[in-house]
């Protein structure tokens, strides 16, 4: 199979990076893949790393793009491309009005979103990272949704990785470390990277405790004046901004307790540590043999009671800083499951396997055309919106990663089940 993968943007973040890593693990299986990118950016590294061949589009000033969907169409004419992968929904919609509409190619669209944006055309098979959000997109579309969950490279990621360079550099003493890496949105992530600020500044006067949050985003000057507040509260560096690493690696093997979300937090049991999935209204939950189930539902992250202090995270936290023991049993469980479960080679099976289904896929052309129709309209509706909320001072929602679209999606979940 010839193969066009399109992460959504080439900045670092577990969407786009699990679709590099999957295009690597597909091409590994004896097919040609070449990612396409509407910009370039730090993973431009990452795809040189692994040998891939890289298309940048024209310039482009909004998303979705016209100029970039007739750049992917000219694409996949010259190379004769079997198959385009978007990841996220811009990316789907460009190869929809490109490759699909003007010459029939098979376009497929992976969304890691915590909800499918409404727009996605109904006929276009998805893939999600939960099987929660998979019983929620079932309901009202008329093309197959299936379940990869991030995958994780368990060669790439290990126990073996030192940390010791990374301590020095950030002058982090022998005192326990919590490390966080994330993206610094606000959307899913603020409020979780601020409450483990302010369960740690309540840990560091007993425990000694220190956390670093590796990363950046539009969150990191609220964030940037949260940690200082919390320093100064404590008296010394409790907690240590890095900015974003192209390679957080040794950030990970760093630490002693490890926090995350989504696929940081993945990636997060590949160094055999404790691992707390945060979420939002206060979600979080220590990884133990007897939490599984609720992360193979609903995905490493969650919503809360509505709870939103620290102490109960801190509470958490507490138990695994004074025990050691108790932190290698769990982190030999994490790298476990890890591997058994979430493995890169196995995921690229799937993948290929999922490929193969969408090829088996026809789309009447009276149905494309009804389709764009509904979707072009849905889209401009969605840009109003967005352009009267920012106007009124409430910001536009991060790729429908808004609390009220996550509890929506979980509810629709729960009532298929």
């Amino acid at each position: 199979m010839r193969i066009v993968v399109y992460p959504h943007l080439m900045t670092v973040g577990g969407s786009q990076l699990n679709a590099i890593e999957l295009a690597a693990a597909v091409r590994d299986r004896g097919h040609e893949v070449t990612v396409f990118a509407a910009e370039s950016g730090p993973l431009g590294e990452t795809v040189d790393r692994l040998g891939l061949r890289l298309v940048l589009a024209p310039k482009h000033k909004k998303r979705p793009s016209i100029p970039i969907a007739f750049a992917l169409r000219d694409l996949c004419r010259t190379d004769r491309i079997d198959i385009v992968h978007g990841y996220e929904w811009p990316p789907c919609l460009e190869a929809f009005y490109g490759p699909l509409l003007c010459d029939g190619v098979t376009v497929g669209a992976t969304v890691m979103s915590m909800s499918v944006a409404p727009f996605i055309p109904s006929s276009v098979p998805l893939i999600v990272g939960t099987e929660q959000i998979a019983a929620a997109a079932r309901q009202g579309r008329s093309g197959p949704v299936r379940v990869i969950e991030p995958p994780v490279d368990t060669d790439a990621n290990h126990p073996g990785i030192d940390g010791s360079a990374f301590r020095a550099r950030y002058r982090l003493d022998d005192r326990p470390t919590i490390v966080l890496v994330s993206r610094l949105a606000v959307a899913l992530k603020l409020e979780g990277i601020e409450r483990a600020m302010r369960a740690v500044a309540l840990l560091a006067p007993e425990t000694g405790a220190q956390l670093v949050v590796v990363g950046d985003g539009p969150a990191r000057e609220h964030l940037e004046h949260v940690a200082a507040e919390v320093n100064a509260s404590t008296g010394t560096k409790t907690v240590t901004l890095t900015g974003e690493l192209a390679d957080p690696r040794p950030a990970y093997a760093a630490g002693d307790v490890l926090l995350g979300m989504g696929g940081s937090a993945l990636r997060a049991m590949a160094f055999a540590k404790p691992l707390v999935v945060l979420g939002e209204l206060g979600f979080a939950e220590l990884l133990t043999p007897d939490s599984t189930e609720i992360f193979l539902w609903q995905g490493f992250y969650g919503l809360g009671d509505g709870d939103q202090r620290p102490r109960g995270l801190a509470d958490i936290l507490r138990p695994l800083i004074d025990d050691p023991a108790r932190r290698a049993e769990l982190g030999a469980f994490a790298r476990e499951f890890v591997e058994q479960r979430f493995g890169l080679v196995a995921a690229g099976e799937r993948q290929e396997l999922t490929y193969q289904e969408w090829l088996t896929l026809r789309i009447g052309r009276k149905t494309l055309a009804a389709q764009a129709t509904r979707t072009a309209a849905q889209v401009l509706s969605h840009k109003v919106r967005q352009r009267i909320d920012r106007r009124r001072g409430r910001g536009a929602t991060e790729d429908f990663n808004a609390v009220a679209e996550i509890a929506k999606t979980a509810e629709l979940a729960e009532r298929s089940r």
